[in-house]
């Protein structure tokens, strides 16, 4: 291989490396950015047209993170920057509740006391046919089974059942004996009076 060859697969100079730094942070503050505009959808119910969207947009952003570049050394310091930014980011996150807020979001509440919020379904671009994908991905066959659906900042569903499920009723089944195997044990140990 030529010295060229080498020159040319590591090293592209129509972009400084600080350039290609600052490139990739703007592109990552953008995303995150636009992706909490977007709102939760966007994480917790991927059809295709969201699909399309997120594959378009790394392939649109790639050229405005490293430019024309695409040596081996541009890929890397657009990658390394991305996962530094990426680590600081949600370090800084962690460490402080009210940045996590306006980053984030809160969890939303979708459905309460059995009864599904359409305004709130509307504020997350959620039809209802997704929310109910949803729920029999969690073992509910119809939404008339939730009393509760919160939709986490994460894209995450939790749904919480109006009638305790089997599981959950033999454990509670199971503590309620055990707490009378520990009172009954309590008798036999008290002195008596």
């Amino acid at each position: 291989m030529t010295p060229e060859i080498w020159q040319h697969l590591f090293y592209h100079p129509e972009a400084s490396v600080v350039e290609k730094i600052l490139r990739t942070v703007l592109v990552y503050l953008f995303l995150i950015i636009g992706l909490r505009l977007a709102g939760k959808r966007e994480l917790a119910t991927l059809n295709p047209f969201d699909l399309v969207v997120l594959l378009t947009l790394s392939n649109t952003l790639q050229n405005a993170i490293i430019g024309n570049d695409n040596s081996v050394l541009g890929g890397i310091i657009g990658a390394s920057t991305l996962l530094i930014v990426n680590y600081l980011i949600v370090d800084l996150v962690y460490r402080n509740r009210g940045l996590s807020q306006l980053i984030e979001g809160g969890p939303d509440v979708l459905i309460k006391g059995g009864k599904v919020l359409h305004q709130r379904l509307a504020a997350e671009r959620i039809t209802e046919q997704e929310l109910e994908a949803a729920a029999r991905r969690q073992g509910f066959a119809t939404l008339k089974e939730v009393d509760q659906a919160i939709l986490y900042p994460g894209g995450t569903f939790c749904f919480i059942g109006k009638v305790p499920r089997a599981e959950a009723a033999h454990y509670h089944q199971i503590m309620n004996q055990l707490d009378r195997i520990a009172a009954g044990v309590e008798a036999l140990q008290s002195p008596p009076a």
